[in-house]
């Protein structure tokens, strides 16, 4: 899979556990509360998640650039959690991976995508929105680590 406006070719498959440092440094860099290893062995090995790792040929290189995990289950996907390194974010990198679990969604015939965000991640929110998810709540203090709220965000994947 590749997309021309993009700067550098990606292609999207499998997570694997070798995969874990490159997924686990993004991790760190990208939220306050990072998950642990343990955390992303138990997405692998589930039933029911879609652990997905994005690639892109740098100096020859395949580098892991972004991930995204998400479960599909009681027809529905819930999405859990997006991450750009660093040095790749804003090029469209997260919306291609958004993308890409809507088909898979479109693929298995479910219907609906849910998730949460920070209610002060202002550049995420628009993402989503952009990718047709619309704030139905809020989970107060969902983020213990920071007090923080969660808006809950919805989209319909036909829509």
């Amino acid at each position: 899979m590749s997309c021309e406006n993009l700067l550098l070719p990606f292609m999207i498959d499998r997570m694997s556990s070798a995969d874990l440092p490159d997924v686990l440094s993004i991790e760190k860099e990208s939220f306050p509360a990072p998950w642990t290893p343990g955390m992303f062995k138990r997405e692998l090995e589930s039933a029911h998640s879609r652990c997905l790792c994005m690639r892109i040929n740098s100096s020859n290189r395949n580098i892991i650039a972004a991930y995204i995990i998400f479960w599909m289950i009681s027809g529905e996907i819930h999405l859990q959690s997006l991450a750009v390194k660093k040095e790749y974010r804003k090029r469209g990198y997260a919306g291609a991976l958004l993308k890409k679990m809507k088909e898979i969604a479109l693929e298995n015939n479910v219907a609906v995508q849910t998730l949460e965000v920070r209610e002060s991640n202002t550049e995420a929110i628009k993402l989503y929105r952009k990718s047709g998810f619309v704030v139905k709540g809020i989970r107060p203090k969902y983020y213990t680590e920071t007090n923080e709220n969660a808006l809950i965000m919805w989209a319909d994947v036909n829509g």
